[in-house]
């Protein structure tokens, strides 16, 4: 009883909350009857929702409950094929999912369900659609064959009758009548000359349904083999009931977790069914909504707010949207609460945890029950504070009495609700209570927008206000002469409607502050975007810039490369032969118009593609003799260009660290990858001039980002012939034999 009185709580609020039509159609995506609550933890729960939706996987087949076919399996009782094969059909669906061998929590969870041998003897005998497989039994196989011929007799002998001669004349047409589950002729009175047989019915035309004597004959036929097929699928039966209830733990297991998927594939396939989002509430009581839709609505706005304080006050224009506003809070945290897909922006909104949602919305007068408006306010209210950490929401709090009254009290009666860990939202047009709890840390206001140019209201809301209710605007809208409003006008009072007014004032001070704002949001946005624009070209450039600096660097390596083989020569001829081949090997540039007209003279600090070196020696003025790092190079000065650093002329002084067995060492323990690659560049070019052949380098094991980096490095090398792992006792796999 009290489960059924729990239901009936949540079906009267999704009713309240415009939510019926919504939950209608998500519970259809149920495979078996199912309550919207999910039983045990619902972090878990949502965990597996969530790995869920990532899938793409067929819905399960229609089943039905377990609960009476457990109760006789328990009793050792018979089962029929209809219940057997909601069984397997539950296995089926499960063994569908476990042979998609799925990662994660989904391919853990089906690697659980372990299918008994002995259900495997009774799933064969199950078609896809859930018929008997008759072809595995020699004597069904036989007696369904013995059926299909004398039916096969039968027609053949029916179609004889009506050709013949004798009969013709008596036929009122030439069909086969299914008449109360008989195969019968149409005939005319008189029939019983020249044809025996039974009359099933009688026409509306006064003639005869005849079912001839050897129909009825073969059909007695095949009601004694029907009972024998019928004896034999009973032994069938308790052979199968029998083998079932030795694996009752498997069923009771299959059952439980299948109640569990079937709650989660619902809310998968429902909220991907209709493009929404699935959101569980957080542990706290905060409520932050972006772009939420109530679901009854078509074609909303979105609605936005914040509402982490312990009350929200809703005021405003008459018609503007407050219920619904009031509606949609506690619809988005009961959808929250169950985990049910709903329409909002699942990033930037959060939704609190409450045990209970109250709704007050409905007008409880009652002729029956002899009671008023405010007295059924006051009987619902009676209610609330038998909860804790509830959601409460109340439509037209001061409904059915005097405002300023109503106003004391009921800045009292939410008092006691925060006391008791209540979180509450009001509409109101009622402005007494709004000031009397605006100026409250825990209050949050809101207003519903109302557009004087158009006079009608926005549906939409400004927190931080008190709104005007627009009474008499409303009225005129709806068809209220204007005599009449401009009467109630001076009924009402010039210090009231001035007070009105600076509301009203304020509310378009604080719009025009939004718009403001937003438009400024707009053009930040705006220029966040233009900035990840140029940072993404920037990076582009860099990247190119990069990229053919590398490609100069490498060219130029192995230039100089060549240029220190030219320099160990020992003729001038074959230095000279040697210094050519180096400038081949050195990148072409285009001539810049500009570059064509520079001066340079000895003495002058140069730029030579990557590198600065200074004018030694001159030869007319297109070829010019530069050092570079201790190195004399030939060049043309159409390849160079002044640089705006002068430095004094260096030597570069080289040091190699020599071992007579081992060749050279190269130690790149504890280093970055791009700091270790200059070390090694450096490194490889001092062996190549010192004329060795083979090196080694010591790099490590570590995480293997070194390692990595240096057999990249070795690789794009021109200069390396090949590299090898050291042996063991020179490194192993922490060290390189490198062949240059």
């Amino acid at each position: 009883m009290q489960k059924s009185n729990a239901q009936k709580n949540i079906q009267g609020l999704i009713n309240q909350l415009d939510l019926s039509e919504h939950i209608q159609h998500f519970t259809s995506f149920f495979s078996r009857e199912s309550s919207l609550f999910m039983q045990g933890d619902q972090e878990l729960h949502f965990k597996y929702i969530k790995a869920l939706d990532k899938l793409e996987f067929k819905s399960p087949p229609k089943v039905r409950d377990f609960f009476e076919i457990k109760a006789h399996l328990k009793k050792h009782g018979v089962l029929n094929f209809e219940q057997i094969f909601e069984i397997v059909k539950v296995v089926r669906y499960f063994r569908y999912f476990k042979n998609r061998s799925l990662d994660g929590i989904i391919g853990e969870w089906m690697s659980k369900f372990i299918i008994d041998e002995s259900f495997l003897e009774v799933e064969k005998y199950f078609t896809k659609d859930g018929k008997f497989e008759e072809n595995l039994d020699e004597s069904l196989f036989g007696l369904g064959q013995r059926i299909r011929e004398i039916k096969n007799e039968m027609s053949s002998a029916l179609r004889r009758m009506m050709s013949s001669s004798k009969l013709t004349g008596y036929l009122v047409d030439t069909q086969i009548h299914l008449v109360n589950n008989e195969d019968c002729l149409l005939v005319r009175g008189g029939f019983n000359h020249v044809i025996k047989g039974a009359v099933v019915a009688r026409s509306t035309g006064g003639f005869f349904y005849v079912s001839p004597d050897s129909i009825l004959k073969a059909k007695e036929k095949i009601r004694y083999i029907e009972q024998e097929r019928e004896t034999i699928f009973y032994t069938y039966a308790k052979i199968f009931s029998s083998k079932l209830s030795e694996i009752q733990p498997f069923i009771n297991f299959i059952d439980k977790e299948f109640d569990k998927f079937d709650n989660y594939q619902a809310r998968v396939l429902f909220a991907k069914s209709k493009g929404l989002v699935l959101l569980k509430s957080k542990n706290d009581s905060k409520i932050i909504l972006d772009s939420f839709i109530h679901p009854a609505l078509h074609k909303a706005k979105p609605i936005n707010v914040d509402f982490s304080k312990n009350i929200l006050m809703i005021t405003g224009v008459n018609a503007g949207g407050k219920t619904m506003l009031l509606k949609s809070i506690l619809a988005s945290c009961f959808m929250a609460k169950y985990i049910i897909p709903m329409a909002l922006n699942e990033t930037k909104s959060h939704i609190g945890s409450f045990k209970s949602v109250l709704a007050i919305i409905d007008d409880p007068q009652n002729v029956k029950n002899d009671i008023s408006t405010f007295a059924g306010r006051m009987q619902e209210f009676s209610h609330i504070f038998e909860h804790k950490s509830a959601l409460v929401g109340v439509d037209e709090i001061e409904l059915g009495t005097d405002s300023d009254e109503a106003a004391a009290l009921f800045k009292v009666i939410l008092d006691d609700l925060i006391l008791r860990g209540q979180k509450v939202v009001v509409t109101t047009h009622h402005k007494r209570l709004a000031a009397l709890m605006a100026d409250r840390e825990d209050v949050e206001l809101m207003a519903a927008i109302y557009d004087e140019e158009a006079r009608k209201p926005t549906y939409e809301f400004m927190q931080g206000i008190i709104g005007k209710s627009y009474a008499f605007e409303t009225a005129s809208r709806y068809g209220i002469s204007h005599k009449i409003v401009q009467e109630a006008k001076l009924v009402y009072g010039d210090n009231a409607q001035k007070l009105n007014l600076l509301i009203e004032r304020g509310s378009q001070l604080e719009r025009e502050l939004k718009q403001k704002h937003k438009k400024v949001d707009e053009k930040l946005e705006k220029l966040r975007l233009e900035e990840l624009l140029i940072k993404d070209k920037q990076e582009k450039l860099t990247q190119d810039f990069n990229e053919q600096r590398y490609a100069l660097k490498r060219s130029y390596e192995v230039a100089i490369s060549e240029a220190k083989t030219a320099a160990k020569a020992s003729d001038s001829s074959a230095i000279h032969r040697a210094m050519n081949k180096a400038n081949k090997k050195l990148p072409s540039e285009k001539k810049d118009k500009e570059l064509k007209n520079t001066v340079f003279t000895v003495g002058d600090v140069v730029k030579y593609h990557s590198k600065k070196g200074t004018i030694i020696s001159m030869r007319e003025k297109t070829d010019a003799t530069i050092e570079i790092e201790g190195m004399r190079v030939r060049v043309k000065t159409s390849h160079l260009k002044h640089s705006q650093i002068i430095k004094s002329k260096t030597n570069t002084q080289i040091k190699l660290s020599v071992e007579k067995r081992a060749g050279l060492k190269c130690d790149l323990h504890g280093m970055r990858a791009d700091e270790a690659c200059e070390v090694l560049d450096k490194f490889l070019s001092d062996a190549l001039i010192n004329g060795w052949d083979e090196v080694i380098i010591y790099h490590g094991i570590g995480t293997g980002k070194l390692s990595f980096a240096v057999k990249n490095f070795l690789i794009a090398h021109p200069r390396v012939k090949k590299f090898d792992d050291a042996p063991q006792h020179l490194g192993g796999f922490g060290a390189k034999i490198v062949f240059l």
